[in-house]
C-alpha cells in the first residue's frame, strides 16, 4: 500500500466518525494500460465526495451517480468491471480493450478499519482477508508475499511499509532524498554514528540510527524489497555498508563517488573485504542516472529515478549528451 492509499482509509474513518456511509473500491485485476495498479483504491461517500482514484475520472464518476442512488449500499462486497468492449473502456476512459475489475465494499464495523489503522501506525505490514460473501475482515501478520489476490471466496491485501530504504550518511543530501522517498512510499533509515552529522538530521518519517553500518545492515536483514545507499563519501563507513549489502537480497545497492572513486573503491572490496566481481557488478556507482544532476536535490532525484527504474525491472542505457554543458559537471553521478 502507497501513502495515496493509506490516506484514502484514513479519510474514510474521519467520514465513518461524522456519521456517514462509505463504500471502498479496490482494483482487483487491470487488462491492457490502466492508470493505477491492483491494490489501488477509492473511497466514495453516501453523498457522492471520493479520495483516491482508480481511472482518470470517468470511472469515480459512475461510482459517484450510483452512491448518490443509494446502489453502492447492499450491505455486501461487490465486483464490477468497467471496460468490458470498447464502447464501454472508451465511455470510462480507458485505452481500447482496457478493463479494470474492482471489490466494492461497504464500510461497516465488521471491516475493521480502525484495527488496520492502528496497526499501519505502528509500522505494522498487515495481511487483510475480506470474506465476499459477508464483508468479514480478519487482519493477519503479512507474510513473504505481499500480491493481491482474489478468490471466489476472499480478496486478500497487503497493507503498511513494503519498501524500506537505508541511507548510510546523514548529510545535506540524504535530507533530499528521506524525504522524496518517504513520498514515494519507502520506509526510510538513515545510518551515521558521527556526531556532527547526526545532530542536525531531521526528517520527518526517517528514522535515524548512531549504529555502524556494516551492523545496520546485518541487522536490518535486506530482502528483495530494500535499497541500501551509501552517501558518506568517508570509505571506512560506505565501505563497511557496502561489504553486507553487496552479500544480501537488496534489490540496489548503490555508492556516490566519481568513477574514479568508484575503481579505487572496487579495488578495496576486492583486496580487503573479499567481495567477488559477481557481488561488485551489482553496485550502482556512480549512483543515480547519468542526467547532469548537480545540485544535492537534482541528485537526489537521479537516484530515485534510477531506483524506481530497478524496482520496475527496467534497464535504463547510458545517455547520450546532446549539447555541451555551462559549467563543471557532477562529479558524484555523472
Amino acid at each position: 500500500m502507497d501513502n495515496v492509499d493509506l490516506n484514502v482509509l484514513r479519510q474514510v474513518a474521519q467520514w465513518q466518525a461524522s456519521g456517514h456511509r462509505v463504500v471502498l473500491g479496490t482494483i482487483v485485476r487491470t487488462w491492457g494500460s490502466a492508470p493505477r495498479p491492483p491494490g489501488s483504491s477509492v473511497a466514495i461517500r453516501d453523498d457522492g465526495l471520493v479520495a483516491g482514484s482508480v481511472s482518470g475520472g470517468c470511472i469515480e464518476d459512475d461510482l459517484v451517480d450510483k452512491a448518490r442512488a443509494g446502489a453502492l449500499a447492499t450491505g455486501v462486497p461487490d465486483v464490477v468491471r468497467y471496460g468490458i468492449d470498447a464502447d464501454t473502456a472508451h465511455r470510462f476512459g480507458l485505452p481500447c480493450g482496457g478493463m479494470i475489475e474492482l471489490v466494492l465494499e461497504p464500510v461497516l464495523p465488521h471491516t475493521r478499519l480502525d484495527d488496520l489503522l492502528a496497526r499501519l501506525s505502528r509500522g505494522e505490514r498487515v495481511r487483510r482477508v475480506l470474506t465476499l460473501a459477508t464483508g468479514a475482515v480478519d487482519l493477519q501478520p503479512a507474510d513473504t508475499t505481499d500480491e493481491l489476490q482474489l478468490t471466489n471466496t476472499a480478496l486478500t491485501t497487503h497493507h503498511g511499509p513494503r519498501w524500506r530504504l537505508l541511507i548510510v550518511g546523514a548529510g545535506q543530501m540524504t535530507q533530499y532524498l528521506a524525504q522524496m522517498a518517504t513520498a514515494l512510499d519507502y520506509q526510510v533509515i538513515v545510518c551515521d554514528p558521527r556526531e556532527e552529522y547526526a545532530t542536525g538530521f531531521d526528517v520527518p518519517g526517517a528514522t535515524l540510527l548512531r549504529s555502524m553500518p556494516d551492523d545496520t545492515v546485518t541487522e536490518l536483514q535486506p530482502d528483495g524489497h530494500t535499497a541500501i545507499i551509501a552517501l558518506t563519501h568517508d570509505p571506512k563507513l560506505d565501505d563497511l555498508a557496502l561489504m553486507e549489502a553487496l552479500k544480501s537480497e537488496a534489490f540496489y545497492v548503490g555508492a556516490i563517488g566519481s568513477r574514479a572513486n568508484q575503481a579505487k573503491r572496487r579495488a578495496r572490496l576486492i583486496e580487503h573485504f573479499g567481495l567477488t566481481e559477481a557481488q561488485l557488478d551489482r553496485l550502482h556507482g556512480p549512483v543515480g542516472l547519468k542526467n547532469g544532476a548537480r545540485t544535492p536535490p537534482e541528485i537526489a532525484v537521479s537516484i530515485l529515478a534510477e531506483l524506481t527504474a530497478v524496482r520496475y525491472g527496467y534497464r535504463v542505457p547510458e545517455p547520450v549528451m546532446v549539447r555541451e554543458q555551462s559549467g563543471a559537471a557532477a562529479g558524484c553521478v555523472a
